[in-house]
């Protein structure tokens, strides 16, 4: 009969030769992140008998890298720590935003957007954010490091492209210019923790007066969250007016995909998501106002 266990190895090759092991013997083995959805999971539905390999030991995964050229973030790093590091708001508040809209205090002690990512919710509130800040996954894998966009990470609902012997090491992402901003925004029928409706990230460059690049990412809209090239589209070479905003939040609101469950119609989600783009944009713009005020 098979039972849980438990492991906890210090090196990646440890934690790779303990998934081979159990991809190898057809046994079920889990990755332990934050662990706050494994908990979840655990206490409903998902309660069989697993192995749980534990990563919060390396070092890799617990890192937080600020170069001149690019950012890393460990896959284990607690959005505790990601919320109270001062380069990290500067660099991507939209993205510090994100995770901390996360549960409570307490939750944030322990979740990562590693997790947060791998979990794979259409409403994972960093993804937007990951997606907009051109977020690239390094996966450790038996056949060396990969590496693989965010948008291309998440396949289905709570289905990643990872392999039964791979796990995510963390995310990589370019540094921002000076005149880069980005931010993120979400609904939700109550005040806070609770999981969102429609949610919204973006991340925009403005030079000499003109939009020169942006992404657009819309999450909870979907049946994973989505990377909307259109509504970037919509922005980029233009001086981001209202009618420029508009057309971008239509964009939004074109590609979403949404369901109606108990939390709204598929009508109103794809009304809402397009207007916290706007407003996401707008945030972004005054963003980029103060800092060079």
């Amino acid at each position: 009969m098979q039972a849980f266990s438990y492991t906890a190895p210090d090196t990646v090759q440890g934690v790779l030769d303990e998934l081979s092991a159990h991809a190898k013997s057809g046994e079920r083995a889990q990755v332990l992140a934050g662990g706050t959805d494994m908990l979840v999971q655990l206490r409903g539905a998902d309660r069989a008998p697993r192995a749980i390999v534990d990563i919060k030991k390396l070092a890799e995964t617990n890192a937080v890298e600020i170069g001149a050229d690019n950012v890393f973030v460990g896959a284990c790093v607690p959005g505790a720590l990601l919320s109270s590091n001062d380069q990290l708001k500067a660099l991507f508040p939209g993205l510090v935003e994100s995770v901390d809209l996360i549960g409570s205090a307490q939750i944030q002690g322990r979740a990562s957007i590693g997790g947060n990512l791998c979990n794979a919710s259409p409403a994972g509130d960093t993804i937007p954010a990951l997606i907009a800040n051109q977020g690239r996954c390094r996966i450790a894998s038996p056949s060396g490091t990969r590496e693989l966009a965010v948008e291309d990470f998440v396949v289905d609902v709570q289905k990643n492209v990872l392999a039964a012997d791979e796990f995510l090491l963390g995310i990589d992402f370019p540094r921002p210019t000076t005149n880069t901003a980005d931010a993120y925004l979400r609904f939700i029928p109550r005040t806070e923790m609770d999981i969102a409706v429609a949610g919204a990230g973006v991340s925009i460059t403005v030079e000499n007066g003109r939009c020169s690049a942006a992404r657009v990412a819309i999450g909870a809209v979907a049946r994973t969250v989505m990377l909307v090239p259109a509504a970037a589209a919509a922005l980029v070479g233009t001086s981001l007016t209202e009618t420029d905003l508009v057309a971008a939040q239509n964009a939004a609101s074109d590609a979403a995909q949404p369901i109606s469950d108990k939390r709204g119609t598929a009508e109103y989600r794809k009304k809402v998501v397009g207007v916290l783009l706007r407003r996401a944009i707008e945030r972004a713009i005054q963003r980029l106002q103060e800092s060079n005020s």
